[in-house]
């Protein structure tokens, strides 16, 4: 659970319905509040500034990738933290060029790889949001 009383509030962007619900589920467990969408443009248009701690965004998704979506959420809101979730794309040459991108302006823990284990998730994001935790179910 979170040490602090303020809820951290993440919004979660996967266009696979099982990922985002499972996901989700994690992160509630552990106290975080939690708004997810499976397509990017819906997402985006529900998007409101300074509401979220943290973002997190699949990489590949049909209609709008996360790079392109990420970009759209900055125009938005230039100071939430995003980071990314990855699987197979860590091969592609597009992937490691926009990787080293953005990881030199959030920082490389900013990305995800999938699959990745209930309680190093946990660590992860409050790493990337820093902060403390006093325990992970």
């Amino acid at each position: 659970m979170l040490s602090n009383n303020k809820i951290k509030k993440i919004l979660l962007v996967d266009d696979e319905p099982d990922v985002t619900y499972t996901i989700k589920n994690i992160l509630e467990e552990n106290g975080f509040q939690v708004d997810t969408f499976n397509d990017p443009n819906f997402a985006l248009k529900s998007y409101t500034s300074h509401y979220y701690n943290l973002v997190i965004l699949d990489i590949k998704m049909p209609k709008m990738d996360g790079f392109e979506l990420y970009t759209k959420i900055r125009e938005k809101d230039p100071k939430v933290k995003i980071c990314f979730l990855t699987a197979s794309e860590m091969y592609y040459e597009k992937f490691r060029k926009t990787r080293s991108e953005i990881g030199r302006i959030n920082g490389e823990d900013s990305f995800i790889q999938k699959p990745i284990k209930n309680e190093d998730l946990i660590k992860k994001l409050t790493n990337i949001m820093d902060i403390d935790i006093t325990t992970v179910p």
